[in-house]
């Protein structure tokens, strides 16, 4: 009765200082505006909104710190249920989720086309597989009182392989997952700040060290509560205000069905305008000048170098200005270094025109279900079933995916009892709906702003936020006048997924202080699951291989001191592979969760519900996962294809796409568990080790 008494007093007092903080970040936001207002220079803003936001978390996350074992790896097993939902929520809704999930749409929109699964697949996988979470695994993990995924490997299959095997696994996937995360904080810090990407990626991590470092998981914890609140409030304002201005309704999911009439309309309009038709006219063009450069590579590099360089010496014997000369050099120095580079490029720069001279610039209507069409021609029958397919997989592959992802699944190891694990999920999946219900909606209204009031915009007329964003990284927006005629085209203008939601406020032309609010709520996502992340891998390197392999001696005081260190170094190694800039987020994201799928989820699950599977096939299970997916992954990359002299087109399994590559390598991890477990002799009956080591826990 009296820890009863406790519990509650503990979590009124939690309420009291969520309902003050709440208060403390609209008064700020109220301040900001005002501040605005007065003319505060959108120079300061920005940098404002990074350093208060990085410096919040910074004190929850020093005022957190310990070392103490069960403190640092799962926060004391005291977090409430409705908090650690909103902890989980905050390191799920990572940049894919917050930054790229409505460009995946604005780009791909619901169903996609035959190359692309659609963005609506990844609301509907990452949704989903949370049912998986409650309903098979996080309540079962929970009971055992662990510390890692890994240590659900050591303790279910014995011997060292099954817990090697599942550490290393854990630390591809999450690697994989926080060089997306870093990337994203390295964008937005360079955005608000004007500092270079790559500074920007310093700026972000020093915020997500003073999160994780000291404290672990008592410390994330917390500052995941502070962050959810902030991305929450940056995620609803701008796409209420939005909804309001173009609809006169702030409840966007309820009412921008209306806006995607309107852009089947200007869709239909759009293929049917003349000046469109010229735009692709100019990009097929292009894509035939880049295939003449292919027949010989060597000899238009050749070529290209030679014009490039009378360029250069013609400027400077003219005396003509030193910007075109420094222009001119940079274009020399731009060239592909080498033949090989000059294919990869030229075939990269051809598949790219080619897409953007199909009607709409290459993208899919956006209301359309699927692409190709059912009464139509075979190919587009053929289209039809190979879009729906690729739908399906990813939808599967992140379902399985989110119910394996370690830094996920530990969230829930922080709860006071099974119980309440269950309800933190269901507190999960209400706070991670209060944001996906409204992503369809922005992704909409984001492409009715640009179609209706940025195309057919003069060149010289165009709002500054397009050349601020271009100079922040140029892949995030591409335009250009194609077609010379001085009026912007739908075809002339492409947003790279990883800016829709970023600079919504700015192509909404809200004030300044929403961009600034905005950036602020994407590197909350970011920096929330970066933590976790983090946290997963140098658990993984340091409690579930290092202390088992060579520290036995060593104390828990002793295992979390290194942890942290290991924490920093992994930190630092993802940030410098995050500068080279790999790939857009979402891919990268998709990929972590394929990797998931298929190496940790056969396995667990099996091992959970199935008493006879043994721990050779759970090995043999997790290898042969990991090796298909990572094995399709590799081989359709086009850069490895290209350098090994594999044809241009990959070799792809029932046309399904590399992001959805572990929907194999799952089949074959389920495959080869089974098998290997019904060839290995039959267990003795019994309770099974699981339900035997329930509540023992790990030392």
């Amino acid at each position: 009765m009296a820890d009863t008494a406790a519990d509650a007093a503990y979590e009124r007092r939690l309420h009291r200082r969520l309902a003050l903080y709440l208060a403390g970040i609209l008064a700020f936001v109220a301040g900001m505006a005002w501040a605005e207002q007065l003319g505060l220079s959108r120079f300061w803003i920005g940098p404002i909104f990074l350093f208060t936001s990085i410096m919040l978390y910074a004190v929850i996350g020093i005022s957190g710190r310990t070392t103490k074992a069960q403190e640092y790896y799962v926060a004391g097993r005291r977090i409430p249920a409705m908090y650690n939902g909103m902890a989980a929520a905050a390191d799920w809704m990572s940049a894919a989720s917050f930054i790229s999930m409505a460009g995946g749409l604005y780009m791909q929109g619901f169903g996609g086309a035959a190359g692309h699964p659609g963005g609506l697949a990844y609301v509907l996988g990452w949704t989903g597989g949370f049912c998986l979470v409650a309903l098979l695994v996080a309540p079962h993990l929970r009971r055992l009182n662990l510390y890692t995924v890994p240590d659900y490997f050591s303790l279910r299959f014995g011997g060292r392989w099954p817990r090697v095997i599942a550490a290393c696994a854990a630390v591809l996937c999450s690697f994989t997952y926080v060089v997306a995360q870093i990337y994203g904080v390295g964008l937005i810090a360079s955005r608000l700040t004007g500092v270079q990407f790559e500074i920007g990626i310093l700026l972000g991590l020093g915020g997500v060290l003073l999160c994780s470092f000291l404290g672990g998981m008592r410390a994330i914890t917390w500052t995941q509560v502070a962050q959810y609140c902030i991305l929450l409030l940056a995620f609803l304002l701008p796409v209420s205000w939005l909804a309001y201005k173009q609809l006169g309704n702030p409840v966007a999911p309820l009412a921008y069905g209306t806006q995607l009439q309107k852009i089947a309309q200007l869709e239909r309009a759009l293929q049917d305008d003349p000046a469109e038709r010229e735009v692709a006219a100019v990009f097929r063009q292009r894509a035939r000048d880049y295939e003449e450069r292919l027949e010989d590579v060597e000899g238009s590099l050749a070529r290209e170098r030679a014009v490039a360089r009378e360029r250069v010496r013609s400027l400077k014997a003219q005396g003509a200005d030193s910007a075109l000369v420094v222009q001119a050099n940079r274009e020399l120095a731009a060239l592909p270094r080498d033949a090989a580079a000059a294919r990869e490029q030229w075939r990269q720069a051809m598949q790219d025109s080619l897409e953007r001279a199909k009607p709409l610039g290459g993208l899919p209507p956006h209301g359309q279900p699927f692409a190709g069409d059912p009464q139509g021609t075979p190919q587009e029958r053929a289209a039809l079933d190979t879009s729906r397919l690729n739908f399906l997989a990813l939808a599967f592959c992140l379902m399985v995916g989110t119910a394996g992802l370690p830094h996920l699944l530990t969230r829930y190891y922080t709860t006071a009892s099974v119980a309440g694990a269950r309800n933190s999920v269901a507190w999960t999946l209400f706070f991670i709906a209060l944001v996906y219900t409204g992503i369809a909606a922005l992704a909409v209204m984001v492409k009715f702003e640009v179609m209706n009031n940025l195309v057919g915009s003069h060149f010289d007329a165009l709002p500054p936020w397009i050349a601020q964003w271009a100079r922040v990284d140029p892949l995030l927006i591409s335009v250009d006048d194609v077609n010379g005629d001085g009026i912007l085209q739908w075809g002339e203008i492409r947003l790279g997924a990883d800016l829709v939601m970023l600079a919504t406020p700015e192509i909404a032309g809200l004030p300044y202080v929403v961009s600034g609010l905005v950036a602020a709520g994407g590197l909350a996502a970011a920096l929330s699951t970066a933590d976790g992340l983090l946290l997963t891998i140098s658990n993984a390197l340091v409690h579930d291989i290092y202390s088992h392999e060579a520290g036995r001696s060593m104390s828990q005081e002793q295992r979390v001191i290194l942890s942290k260190f290991a924490l920093l170094g992994v930190a630092l190694l993802a940030a410098m592979v995050a500068t080279l800039k790999p790939a857009d987020i979402l891919p990268l994201v998709a990929a972590s969760f394929s990797l998931a799928a298929s190496t940790l989820v056969p396995a667990m699950v099996l091992g959970i519900y199935w008493r006879r599977c043994s721990g050779a096939a759970a090995v043999g299970g997790m290898l042969a996962g990991g090796a298909v997916t990572v094995a399709y992954m590799a081989v359709n990359a086009p850069s490895l294809r290209s350098a090994l002299g594999l044809a241009a087109e990959p070799s792809l399994w029932f046309g399904i796409q590399p992001v959805a590559a572990g929907v194999f390598g799952f089949a074959a991890g389920v495959a080869v568990i089974v098998a290997g477990s019904l060839a290995a002799p039959a267990q003795p009956s019994g309770r099974g080790p699981v339900a035997k080591a329930a509540g023992a826990g790990i030392p």
